[in-house]
């Protein structure tokens, strides 16, 4: 069977303005099942990266490109914060999504019991 890269990058260079050059000819790729660390000092060009990979970043020299069916995402290190919440509206703020998931699975469950209640004298006669 043949094994497939599901990331690739050839010759990948990345500078940025002020003439560093974070990344300077990457060549890499990952099989399926991978295990991968990142390793290097502060500076190195690890979030660069990582952000390359992502999709994130897209000024750069040479080639980076997930396989076909391949999504990649990346987490920062330092969150972004709104500085004008508390600790707690920036994390309600982050997890709003699943406190509205969680509202709509109440609804519903608030209607099936609603009608299961006209069913309950019925269920109570059959014993």
């Amino acid at each position: 069977m043949e094994q497939k890269f599901v990331y690739t990058m050839k010759g990948l260079s990345k500078s940025f303005d002020s003439g560093q050059t974070v990344l300077n000819e990457i060549w890499l790729s990952f099989l399926l099942g991978a295990k991968i660390g990142v390793l290097g000092l502060n500076g190195a060009g690890k979030s660069t990266l990582l952000r390359v990979m992502a999709g994130q970043i897209t000024a750069f020299q040479g080639e980076a490109f997930p396989a076909d069916g391949i999504s990649i995402d990346y987490l920062p290190q330092e969150p972004q914060l709104n500085p004008d919440k508390t600790v707690i509206g920036n994390v309600e703020e982050g997890v709003s999504h699943l406190r509205d998931l969680l509202t709509q699975y109440d609804e519903v469950i608030a209607a099936l019991s609603s009608g299961l209640s006209d069913l309950e004298p019925v269920l109570n006669e059959q014993g």
